[in-house]
């Protein structure tokens, strides 16, 4: 059963929607979870924010970052589940590929993480970190949306 559930936390709704779906995970099953927030560095790279102001982007993603995993903990605690707390760099990796390393370092059983449900040009432009993490886990990987989805007549 699921007991060692990895939750991707990055402060957008369907991460929060994941997280109460991971807790009741967790509570079912006598679960604890993974916390992980990424700092994905590739968005601010010295190409195109001047280099007296780069550190001080990514010491705020880092401080914004890690204030978002408290948060989470903190609703985690709540509900009585314990978790773990990780905040990680991308350093030039997908945040898709640091969320599997995560799962398989742990081992996490089970991942959750929010989609948006991005089609058609969205996401070619966006991309879809879901989509990789789905695509690369070799543990099943729960997919949360914000919204629920529109039924199909």
């Amino acid at each position: 059963m699921y007991e060692r559930i990895l939750v991707a936390v990055d402060g957008s709704a369907t991460a929060l929607r994941g997280l109460d779906e991971a807790i009741k995970v967790a509570k079912s099953t006598g679960g604890q979870l993974m916390l992980v927030h990424i700092v994905n560095d590739i968005v601010v790279t010295a190409d195109y924010v001047p280099s007296v102001y780069y550190e001080r982007l990514v010491q705020s993603l880092r401080e914004s970052g890690a204030k978002l995993l408290e948060e989470a903990a903190a609703i985690a605690r709540r509900a009585g589940v314990s978790s773990e707390q990780r905040l990680l760099d991308t350093a030039g990796t997908r945040v898709a590929d640091e969320i599997v390393k995560q799962a398989k370092a742990w081992p996490a059983d089970l991942i959750v993480m929010g989609t948006h449900g991005r089609r058609g040009v969205e996401r070619l432009v966006m991309g879809s970190d879901a989509e990789l993490v789905l695509r690369a886990s070799t543990v099943p990987v729960l997919l949360v949306r914000a919204i629920q989805a529109e039924s199909v007549s």
